[in-house]
């Protein structure tokens, strides 16, 4: 058995775990005992609980090796939380100080986690544009421009993030599979994972689907569609994806289909996978499964689907797991 001599090098080679229970069989007249197959990549088994552990090392490191970021500088970013965790355990190993900013929608178990890191925590209203100085982005980078020594990990628009997800995420996925995959779903947060992952699977196979799930009130599915937002943005509950602005890393020319989710949808997926798989993981999974059950409906053959589950359910005991959070919302 491999020792570690951090958890640094624990991150990647997450599972791959069929569904079973939750996702329907298909209709095909032609072959009615035939049925999608449904995997989930689960990537709360990454030391700090998301898929984002990934790109937080591959960040730093790259930043280190161009001379960015110097021995007692400060890691600064604008985050949903899971990147801030990543670059929070990345950066107390590694002994750097780190300052996050999110939007106060931000469940409180991911800033108490950022906080047990010893990171600072510094908390914006939700809702505000990308150009807002009082924003989280805003704040993050009058931050850097404030501090000495200090660093922005700038996630959204960092190359070094789509390179970490196609040359290692991608062919991890490629070989547990087999090379067997006719879709991969997930969602856009940076555009990361899906434009690397996309990247590579398109270089092997052209006829992999690659699919996003997106939640209404994000402005990517216009901009995929139509070149514009035809449809401002608006607040939802679903953490991590969907966006207000086009990050640099949302490489559109990977992706063949755009699936728009609700929260209604998003939440009870996320409680189904729960409930009939025993994965407690994130809404964001959720969307990503709600996405994939709807883009299925339209395939005429069954076929092999992958879903990225991005992270996992304890970071959002408070809300999606929590039966009075739920009623508030109007969520059931």
């Amino acid at each position: 058995m491999k020792i570690h001599d951090n958890v640094l090098s624990a991150i990647g080679n997450t599972p791959i775990v069929r569904l079973n229970k939750c996702v329907p069989r298909g209709n095909f007249p032609n072959s009615p005992n035939s049925r999608h197959e449904f995997f989930g990549k689960v990537e709360f088994f990454n030391p700090g609980g998301s898929v984002k552990d990934r790109i937080a090392l591959s960040i730093i490191e790259d930043a280190e090796r161009k001379g960015e970021l110097k021995a007692g500088g400060t890691i600064v970013e604008a985050t949903s939380g899971n990147t801030g965790v990543g670059l929070g355990l990345v950066g107390l190993l590694k002994g750097y100080k780190c300052v996050f900013v999110m939007p106060e929608k931000i469940s409180e178990e991911k800033r108490a986690v950022l906080r047990a890191y010893g990171a600072k925590v510094i908390m914006t209203p939700t809702g505000l544009g990308p150009e807002d100085p009082n924003s989280h982005y805003g704040v993050a980078r009058r931050i850097v421009a404030e501090t000495p020594g200090a660093y922005l990990a700038n996630q959204y628009h960092n190359p070094a993030n789509v390179k970490v997800h196609y040359e290692t995420t991608a062919p991890e996925i490629w070989n547990q599979m087999d090379g067997q995959i006719d879709v991969f779903v997930g969602g856009i947060g940076t555009g990361g994972t899906l434009s690397g992952v996309g990247r590579y699977f398109k270089e092997k196979n052209p006829n992999i689907k690659i699919v996003c799930a997106d939640p209404h009130g994000s402005i990517l599915y216009d901009l995929f569609y139509h070149k514009e937002v035809r449809t401002p943005p608006a607040s939802y509950l679903v953490e991590g994806i969907g966006e207000d602005m086009l990050p640099d890393n949302v490489h559109f020319q990977y992706m063949d289909d755009f699936v728009q989710v609700t929260d209604q949808e998003s939440f009870k997926a996320c409680r189904d996978l729960a409930a009939t798989e025993g994965l407690l993981v994130g809404p964001s999974c959720g969307a990503a499964l709600a996405a994939a059950i709807k883009y299925s409906e339209k395939l005429t053959k069954p076929s092999k689907i992958l879903v990225l589950f991005p992270d996992g359910g304890r970071s959002y005991l408070s809300k999606a797991f929590n039966e009075e959070w739920l009623k508030t919302q109007k969520i059931n």
